[in-house]
């Protein structure tokens, strides 16, 4: 993959709202919670100033990984996907041989990846080991759990 980040237009409004939230009502937050713990007396030994500074480096580090991902976003029309090989947004049925049991899932961007809403990362281990196939191969891949085949029964998009 390239330095890219391909969103769906979902994805890529849910982001752009998150970063913007974080950048009003997020600052916001931690400024007043800053103010409040300074005016509890000693900063050197007030625990509530240090959790709220620290909170606030935390949000600035998500605002900044935001920005880099929306600097570099590509929005791509899921209409327009090509299903005869597994790529970005196809949503790939198939069947772990190991356990002989069926699952589906969607292949998307890092940020958009949830195994909740059965998304997952093409970077990820199963990802990676999906891209590229057509449907009847099996992908062997690598995992923490070891090696695992997966019969593609279905790619759509």
């Amino acid at each position: 993959m390239s330095n890219y980040t391909y969103l769906t237009k979902e994805g890529h409004d849910r982001l752009r709202a998150e970063l913007e939230h974080l950048k009003t009502t997020g600052r916001q937050e931690a400024a007043r919670a800053i103010a409040e713990a300074r005016d509890k007396g000693d900063l050197s030994e007030n625990a509530e100033y240090d959790a709220a500074k620290d909170h606030q480096g935390h949000l600035e580090a998500r605002i900044n990984e935001l920005e880099k991902i929306m600097m570099n976003a590509r929005v791509l029309d899921e209409s327009q996907i090509d299903t005869s090989r597994v790529a970005i947004f196809t949503t790939v049925r198939m069947k772990n041989r190991k356990m002989n049991k069926e699952v589906s899932y969607k292949l998307v961007s890092e940020s958009e990846a949830n195994t909740k809403e059965g998304k997952i990362s093409v970077t990820s281990p199963i990802g990676k080991g999906l891209l590229g196939k057509k449907k009847g191969d099996v992908a062997q891949v690598t995992t923490p759990a070891g090696v695992l085949e997966f019969e593609i029964l279905d790619i759509t998009a």
